[in-house]
This record gives C-alpha cells, sequence and structure tokens, in this order.
C-alpha cells in the first residue's frame, strides 16, 4: 500500500505540474497541498483504511454483474440522511449494491427552484439542515456498507452558489477570492468568449456571464446566475477542491458522481468542454484518491456523444474516472422505442469503445435531469439521416406531441437554432404510458432496464422506476421543468404495481446470476436480419434478444420468436 501511495503521489505532483508547474509559486504550493493529503490520509478511520486494502487487492471489484445501482433525492426517497436506513430492506430486496443519493449538502437559500435542484452547493461540508447534519452521514454511510451498499455522492466541480462564502467573500473585491472564480471588469472579453460558447438552459437563464453590482464585475455562470463558475487555472482551488473530496471520503463517502465535468477549463475559441486540462485535472483526482483513499471510485457527468464520453474513463496508459455514464446509450434505447428500430441504437454500441482496464460504464434508462438528444447527433450523421427531423420527431413523440403516442412527458429547453432538438423530461412510467395504463407499457419499461443490464456496465434504477411512478404533478408548474420526474416516493404502488416489481427484480436476479453480464465482459453485435431487433451475445454464452416493436418477431436462424415489446437472455450452447 505504501509503494501504491508513492506512486500515486508522484503521479499527482506530475499531472499538476504539467498544468500549473511554469508558476513560480508551485513548488511551495505543492508542498502545502501535499502535507495536507498526507494528513487526512493518516486520518483516514481504521474500517476504511480496511476497505482501502482489500480493494488494492481487487480492483476490479465494482464490475461484477452483481452490481446494481439506484438513485434518489434523499428528501424525496427518505426525507432525510437518517432516514435513507429505513429504506435499506427495500434496496436489498432489489439486489442494489450502489446508492447514488443527489445533492444533500448545504445549498443557496430559496427553495428548489432557486439552487438548481440541490446543485448549487453553499457549503460542501455541511448538510442541508432539512436533511439533517454532517453527523449523520458518516452511520449511514457505515449502515450501508455494512448491508453491502456503497454509498455515491455529488461532488459539483464546475461551480459554488453566489452564496458560498468563497463567492460572499469575492463579491466583497477580496483579491484572494476573487482569483478563485473566473470574472472580467466589463463585457469585452466575454463576448468574445462567447462567440464559440453553448448554452445550457436558453431559455431561464440565456448567456454565460452574469453582471453582480457589488463588485462590479462579470461572473463566468455556465448554468444559473447564481451558479459561479471556478477559477482551476489557480491551483488553490484546485487543492480546496481535492482536500474537501477527501474530508468527504474519510467519512465514508466511497463513490463521487462529479457533476459538470467537461466545464472545467475554459480556452477563448473554444466550447469551452472537454478541453485536455478538464481530462488532466480528473486524471489528478484519481491519483489523489489512489494517494489517500483507494476505496474511493470517480465517476464523471459527461452527458456528450460516446466517443467523447469514453474519454473520461482514460487510457490504459492515463487513469481518469473508474465510471462514466452513457448517455448516447439511453437516449438511443428511448429512441428505439419510438421508431421501433434498432439502427441508432446499433450504432452507439458499435461506436462504444471498449472501456480501459478497471473501468466501467454506467448504463441507465432515466434520472434526475432531461434526455440529452445532443449525444445521438454523430450516429444519426452516420446514418445519413437528417439530425433535426429524425430526432426531434422522438422529442415530440415523448412529450405526446404525435397523433397515436402514448407517451405523457414533456420538453425541455432549446437553444432554438437549427441544430437543436428540445431535451425530453418525464419519469420512466410516463414517458412509456405505464402511467396512463397503455398497452404494453409494463414490456416498454422492462425492455428498457434489460438492455441497461445486458450492455455491460452499472446498470442503475431511477427511484421510482420499479414501481412504475408517474410524473409529478406538481413539476409541470415549476419554472424548471425536470421537476416533473423527481416525485416523492410512493410507497402505495407496492400494492399497484406489483406485477411490475416482481418482473424488476427478476430481471435483476437474471443479471446477477450470470457472469457473461460482469461489466468487463465483450459484446459482440450480431446481425438479426430484422430491424425492430436487437441482437447481441454477451460473454461467452449469453445471447441477447431484444423486439422493439409491438408485433411479434420471428427470427428464423435461431429458431426464437419474439412477443412485442420484450427481450430474451439465452445460454447458447
Amino acid at each position: 500500500m505504501q509503494t501504491i501511495s508513492a506512486s500515486a503521489k508522484e503521479n499527482c505532483y506530475q499531472l499538476l505540474s504539467s498544468l500549473y508547474g511554469r508558476r513560480a509559486d508551485f513548488e511551495s504550493w505543492w508542498l502545502e497541498f501535499a502535507t495536507a493529503v498526507d494528513q487526512l490520509a493518516q486520518a483516514r478511520p481504521p474500517a476504511l483504511r480496511q476497505l482501502d486494502a482489500e480493494r488494492t487487492r481487487s480492483p476490479d471489484w465494482f464490475l461484477s454483474e452483481r452490481m446494481l445501482g439506484y438513485c434518489a433525492y434523499t428528501e424525496r426517497f427518505a426525507g432525510s440522511l437518517a432516514g435513507v436506513a429505513k429504506r435499506i430492506p427495500h434496496l436489498k430486496s432489489l439486489g442494489v449494491t450502489y446508492l447514488h443519493l443527489l445533492p444533500f449538502y448545504l445549498t443557496r437559500e430559496g427553495g428548489e427552484d432557486a439552487n438548481d435542484g440541490g446543485f448549487a452547493i453553499a457549503d460542501f461540508e455541511q448538510i442541508a439542515p432539512h436533511l439533517g447534519s454532517m453527523q449523520d452521514l458518516a452511520p449511514l454511510c457505515q449502515q450501508l456498507r455494512d448491508a453491502g451498499i456503497s454509498l455515491c455522492a455529488d461532488f459539483v466541480l464546475n461551480h459554488v452558489a453566489d452564496t458560498h462564502p468563497w463567492a460572499l467573500a469575492a463579491k466583497q473585491g477580496d483579491k484572494k477570492y476573487l482569483d478563485y472564480f473566473r470574472s472580467f471588469p466589463d463585457r469585452s472579453v466575454p463576448e468574445q468568449y462567447e462567440q464559440s460558447l453553448g448554452e445550457v438552459f436558453p431559455e431561464t437563464a440565456p448567456g454565460n456571464f452574469t453582471y453582480h453590482p457589488e463588485s462590479g464585475r462579470w461572473f463566468w455562470t455556465t448554468f444559473y446566475p447564481y451558479q459561479w463558475d471556478l477559477n482551476y487555472e489557480n491551483p488553490q482551488v484546485f487543492s480546496e477542491i481535492a482536500l474537501t473530496l477527501l474530508r468527504l471520503a474519510n467519512r465514508g463517502v466511497e463513490i463521487f458522481r462529479l457533476d459538470s465535468a467537461p466545464f472545467l477549463w475554459k480556452r477563448l475559441g473554444s466550447n469551452c468542454m472537454n478541453l485536455p486540462e478538464a481530462h488532466t485535472l480528473l486524471s489528478a483526482l484519481r491519483a489523489l484518491c489512489a494517494w489517500a483513499a483507494p476505496a474511493v471510485l470517480l465517476k464523471s457527468e459527461a452527458i456528450v456523444p460516446a466517443a467523447q464520453a469514453a474519454a473520461y474513463l482514460g487510457t490504459e496508459g492515463r487513469e481518469e474516472c473508474q465510471i462514466a455514464y452513457h448517455g448516447a446509450l439511453m437516449a438511443s434505447a428511448w429512441a428505439s422505442l419510438v421508431e421501433q428500430n434498432v439502427a441508432l441504437v446499433q450504432a452507439v454500441i458499435a461506436a462504444t469503445a471498449k472501456a480501459p482496464r478497471h473501468t466501467s460504464w454506467l448504463t441507465y434508462v432515466r434520472c434526475h435531469d432531461d434526455i440529452v438528444w445532443s449525444t445521438l447527433k454523430p450516429q444519426v450523421q452516420d446514418l445519413g439521416g437528417d439530425y433535426l427531423s429524425r430526432v426531434g420527431h422522438v422529442s415530440r413523440f415523448l412529450a405526446g406531441q404525435v397523433e397515436g403516442s402514448y407517451a405523457h412527458g414533456l420538453s425541455f429547453q432549446t437553444a432554438g437554432n437549427s441544430e437543436a432538438v428540445h431535451g425530453t423530461n418525464g419519469m420512466c412510467a410516463a414517458l412509456t404510458g405505464y402511467s396512463a395504463a397503455a398497452r404494453y407499457a409494463q414490456e416498454r419499461i422492462l425492455i428498457l432496464y434489460a438492455l441497461a443490464c445486458a450492455h455491460g456496465g452499472v446498470p442503475v434504477i431511477y427511484m421510482g422506476d420499479e414501481l412504475g411512478q408517474g410524473n409529478d404533478a406538481d413539476g409541470w408548474h415549476r419554472q424548471d421543468s425536470r421537476w416533473v420526474h423527481r416525485p416523492y416516493w410512493d410507497e402505495s404502488l407496492f400494492e399497484a404495481s406489483p406485477s411490475l416489481l416482481q418482473e424488476m427484480k427478476a430481471l435483476f436476479q437474471k443479471r446477477a446470476a450470470h457472469p457473461d453480464f460482469a461489466a468487463g465482459q465483450p459484446l459482440q453485435l450480431l446481425d438479426s436480419a430484422c430491424p425492430a431487433v436487437l441482437l447481441f451475445k454477451r460473454g461467452q454464452n449469453t445471447l441477447c434478444a431484444f423486439n422493439f416493436s409491438d408485433a411479434e418477431q420471428e427470427l428464423k436462424s435461431l429458431d426464437l420468436r419474439l412477443a412485442p415489446w420484450t427481450y430474451r437472455f439465452i445460454a447458447m450452447k
């Protein structure tokens, strides 16, 4: 362990030197930073040190076919951090081994619509009062760990709330903390950047810069005006963020979802996304964890096309995050559902790079965010289709804007240019027609989750999907319509949807019983000779077949009939 730690420390030094080494104060900064990291490594609790040793010996522990995730807002799932422990029996009944709790830190005041659903962090080292206190975190982590469940916590890298102590000091003109952010005395430089920047929330938060009269400066605000982008050209920002992450890891957090990872570095003339320096920062965080908390995993939140997302897993020669969201697989599955044609999902799978050693994709059906259709643009273009027309139809269908649609989703924001398609909001049950009792709705839910389970990676259940929970009625009236798919978990659905819950559990049990579904096993696409049937082989012996249509499909070469909207996992001889 000491040899590995020393190697990781040297690796971290080299990576940070490549970013900051030309600064005259780099060596003194590094000495102070390294001393603080070593102190946190020494302060790591014995139980977590034991976990470090176990996972150092078994770095592929999370690639198992038994790995299954669950994602939820703390308040909406269980009321508080203490309340989450009461949900452990339900999680275990599903086979969950990984629990992602969306942000539970102290956030900007003003309610959920004024803090980006918890992602406007006012202090990483305080818990939102209505969810408990920091003293609740370590006991919850221990209870989950005792149940075989690893806690994943969000960690917002790109920005903090304008009420964070750093931002409050910057507003008062404190030079030290002004340098923690990217700010400008007038609009001249921001206007140059805007020429090549996109907009994340063009309807509710257009532009990328916000004027703050207290300081008389324009601050970079990629997301909302109250979320100030951090200046990672300042090494002090990296050290503050990195040490905070390690302190949370010492409380028992095992996995960190690195929110907004693509936006960390800015360069004039670029779209300021996915830049090499951003990848270097993530590699440095990976080395930091190997140095001081080897049990910890990093998960990148980069909802970009498959080829760009793969970069966040690193390469054989450059380690980065151990887990990356496969947003393109999720979006293409929904497109295939609407089109009753699997060409797009086949193209995405074919374009998906093999994950490097000790890494994995995260596969999912829904999450707290909208479905981002731009992840499919390369595959639509490769297939010779018109992106706006093809994917626009899918988006409109899921928003219930196409005649005959069974879906009850909601269109999200778009910049309104020729390359834009509205994002899609809604719970899985709403988008498949389950909450409206549409024919084959349960089968559509199951086929989507079956693909997430079979593709290879860490499949994640979004809170309520196992019960067929529909949209939150209150969410339709909010400024941020993503709240339609952030309902309070409804226990009454245990009795209302017993068949779906039983079938979901059966699916997860099938996956857990077959080593061919482990993340590291190969996937081989096969030609089904049927536009509606996705066919691939996993591992050595398992054939996976999915009928994405409302008609029975016959695969004569396999002597196989597939009922509408069904999947089959078949042991090959």
